[in-house]
């Protein structure tokens, strides 16, 4: 390909992220017309399909899937190169993406945008929940970070441990169980759990993609383990879609719920909970942040990353 046509890697790079004429051209500033003119340039230049239309969208040929990740290096190479040398957070206005649960918007967030505020007085913070499309998120550069349980993930992807949360059991103070002096395992099985619904994450659709988290706030089966030991069930009464709302049903009502105990802990200082510890050996869980691993050489992407990771270590 000639070197006056390296605008079409660019082209080429972002119609694989997205798989969508459409979407490529919202993200280049070009008509669909212009995208799809570049596309058969492309295909010209290589002697390659690149993309086909299939029952889902546009799906990359074998010969496209084997470019991507070079052209996409390249390009992020590129770029980082001709970016302005220097950053600086006291006068930057940049909008930071980052996807959290309600955990982490409640619990991570803050100090986030204290730092933000004394840091970089300019710039802003727009924190969304979990979609079916987490992964393209971050591949997209939709969003900058997610904050989340992972198991595992791509090799593309970046992953700092920055959090260590204990879960606890969570009840109104006013319930049977919440009066109790000590709650044993019996106890706890005898009233009904509020339980987290799954987030709208397609699990086998990442794992496909060799991504996988864990559900919070799950303590990875030891309850479960604990009560067939002893002979006991338990019943799960509610389900809630996130732990803002499982604790606010908790708070009012004869029901316990499985909590990470940072969040859970500021219920109970205003009395609204009353924190239980595990009867039996509950593993902890552990937050990460992640992103994309050639993005930090984005300097914006890099300090961000130091902030948050410094911000977690407060807590």
């Amino acid at each position: 390909m000639p070197v006056h046509d390296l605008n079409l890697l660019r082209v080429l790079d972002v119609l694989l992220q997205e798989r969508s004429v459409t979407r490529a051209g919202s993200r280049l500033g070009l008509s669909q017309s212009a995208v799809s003119h570049a596309l058969n340039r492309l295909r010209h230049a290589l002697n390659d399909e690149l993309l086909v239309r299939g029952p889902s969208g546009m799906r990359p040929t074998p010969r496209a899937q084997e470019l991507a990740a070079g052209v996409h290096a390249a390009m992020t190479q590129l770029q980082a190169a001709l970016a302005p040398s220097g950053f600086d957070p006291a006068t930057t206005q940049r909008r930071f993406n980052v996807v959290a649960g309600a955990y982490a918007a409640s619990v991570l967030a803050p100090p986030i945008v204290a730092a933000l505020a004394v840091q970089a007085p300019g710039a802003s913070l727009a924190v969304s929940g979990y979609a079916v499309d987490l992964v393209d998120q971050l591949d997209s550069r939709a969003a900058d970070f997610i904050v989340t349980s992972v198991v595992s993930a791509p090799e593309r992807f970046v992953r700092d441990r920055v959090l260590e949360e204990a879960l606890v059991w969570t009840v109104s103070p006013d319930s049977p169980l919440g009066r109790m002096a000590t709650v044993d395992l019996a106890a706890l099985a005898a009233v009904p759990h509020v339980a987290m619904g799954r987030a709208p994450v397609s699990e086998e659709a990442m794992a496909r993609r060799g991504f996988v988290t864990r559900a919070s706030w799950e303590d990875d089966g030891a309850l479960e383990r604990a009560l067939r030991a002893q002979g006991l069930t338990r019943r799960i009464a509610v389900t809630m879609p996130d732990t803002a709302a499982a604790l606010a049903v908790t708070s009012q009502s004869q029901f316990a719920f499985l909590a990470p105990r940072r969040l859970a802990h500021r219920w109970a200082q205003a009395g609204r909970l009353r924190l239980i510890d595990p009867p039996y050996e509950c593993p902890p869980v552990d937050i990460s942040l992640m992103c994309l691993r050639d993005r930090l050489q984005e300097p914006p992407i890099a300090w961000m990353r130091d902030l948050i990771q410094a911000a977690a270590a407060g807590l």
